[in-house]
């Protein structure tokens, strides 16, 4: 990870926090050359094709230089600071600027350099107990710190002790800043003094109310795009990176390698919904995410328990259909980085109850950026809810490596034939996307409606399971 260029300097590279990923954006710089980091501090934000990710460095000194501006992308193993253990002056730094001085050393006897060490947020290693932001852009940045102490000492005033950085992810920064709020005005309630996305809702009320529950949420809705202004310009070119470059690049492999297949079903869940509200009231369910897409997913893989062959993938390698025996049940999330699939890992096991608290913990998860990639590895049939957004269905294309996808459309208030009279009914439309080269017609037909009949009549999910 580090490398010597000198008896001093010291490079850090550019670490792989993805497992296997091959390079990273560069997001926000929270140093600048001149400054002082100390070891296990966040010097960076970066993104990759999985997650943001915040990066400490491993050792003390001065920063010397940032070798990449923000929003470059960056091969991982490419050096993108470099630091002077023994404390000279940066790289560059504009002629005739005095070499900063070290700061002596605190004495042994009244407190150690550090009292104690706090987890990064993401990434790896450990952060210092408080870390330093990078001084703003402006006429006082040219500045030396040094200098500025001093001069404050002149004007009678005493030099302000540097507040720590507020702990929180970068979600929640992006939220906070949407907001109005300043992190620094917060209290945390999370677990080692970490901002969340409830604490930044509380601060802001009532200036701001709290993201409304949605009715079938199935997963985290993006953050609304901002406002365009045409100014003249025809048009706006965005690069093409991160999560999008990845996903996009796995939804050309996966519709131009296996052939898709789509079958539709319209179906009335009136009773599903009914039931819905039962389990929220039901004791066991307290706490637990209790909403239509529960029982969806729990329809699901009772249809895949007895539909087994439709859950597998191909192998074209070894020219073999690979038969799963679990199901790692994926949820499609719509973030303000991108579209993610995170899994419930053997889902298939998984008690109503169990399901209902890993569905929360895979959506809150997802909503605050703090996706592993391991979580959207492995996957074996995933279920998409456009519903969310109004759409009534669509035509999924599969996750590569998968056999199946099950959209989910949204469920509204629609006349329907109920025991020979047109009556008020909940309805929703379902397709259902599969690898033609795995599932046929008569497979898949059987899968999509074994769900439709659960959520039509879900006391299925007890006779079939």
């Amino acid at each position: 990870m580090t490398t010597m260029t000198d008896a001093s300097v010291r490079e850090f590279k550019m670490p792989d926090v993805g497992e296997g990923l091959t390079e990273a954006e560069i997001l926000k710089w929270y140093v600048q050359p001149g400054d002082t980091v100390t070891d296990g501090q966040v010097v960076c934000e970066v993104e990759t094709a999985k997650a943001a990710v915040e990066l400490p460095i491993p050792y003390d000194g001065v920063v010397r230089e940032l070798r990449f501006p923000e929003g470059t992308t960056v091969d991982v193993g490419t050096a993108i600071i470099t630091v002077d253990v023994a404390g000279g002056a940066p790289a560059g730094a504009p002629a005739g600027q005095p070499k900063a001085e070290p700061a002596a050393p605190a004495e042994p006897a009244e407190e150690p350099k550090q009292q104690g060490r706090q987890p990064v947020l993401v990434g790896y290693g450990v952060a210092a107990s408080s870390t330093k932001r990078r001084p703003r852009k402006g006429p006082e940045a040219a500045v030396p710190a040094a200098a500025q102490a001093v001069q404050g000492e002149l004007n009678g005033h005493a030099p302000a002790a540097e507040k720590p950085r507020p702990l929180a992810k970068p979600p929640v920064r992006k939220l906070a800043k949407d907001l109005g709020v300043d992190l620094a005005t917060v209290s945390p309630s999370g677990p080692d003094g970490v901002i969340t996305r409830e604490d930044v809702h509380a601060a802001a009320a009532p200036a701001a109310a709290p993201e409304p529950a949605a009715e079938t949420p199935a997963a985290a809705r993006p953050a609304p795009a901002p406002a365009v202004t045409y100014d003249g310009a025809r048009e706006t070119r965005v690069p093409v990176k991160g999560v999008r470059k990845a996903t996009a690049a796995a939804m050309v492999g996966s519709a131009f390698t296996a052939p898709h297949v789509t079958e539709f079903v319209t179906v009335d869940v009136t009773r599903t919904m009914k039931l819905v509200e039962e389990l929220k009231q039901d004791k066991e369910m307290q706490g637990r995410r209790v909403n239509p897409l529960l029982l969806i997913a729990k329809a699901l893989l009772v249809a895949i328990k007895r539909n087994p062959e439709v859950n597998a993938s191909w192998d074209e390698a070894a020219q073999e259909i690979v038969l799963k025996h679990y199901v790692n049940l994926g949820i499609a999330a719509a973030t303000p980085r991108g579209l993610i699939v995170p899994n419930i890992k053997d889902a298939h096991d998984k008690t109503l109850p169990q399901l209902a608290e890993a569905l929360g913990d895979l959506v809150s998860t997802a909503r605050e950026g703090r996706t592993s990639p391991s979580a959207m590895q492995g996957g074996t049939v995933t279920i998409t809810n456009v519903g969310v957004f109004g759409v009534d269905t669509g035509t999924p294309i599969l996750n590569p490596g998968e056999s199946a996808i099950l959209a989910v459309g949204a469920i509204k208030l629609q006349p329907w034939v109920h025991k020979g009279k047109v009556k008020p009914r909940q309805v929703t439309t379902l397709a259902l996307s599969f690898d033609h080269r795995l599932v046929d017609g008569e497979l898949g037909s059987k899968v999509l409606a074994d769900v439709a009949a659960i959520l039509e009549e879900p006391k299925r999910l007890i006779t079939w399971a």
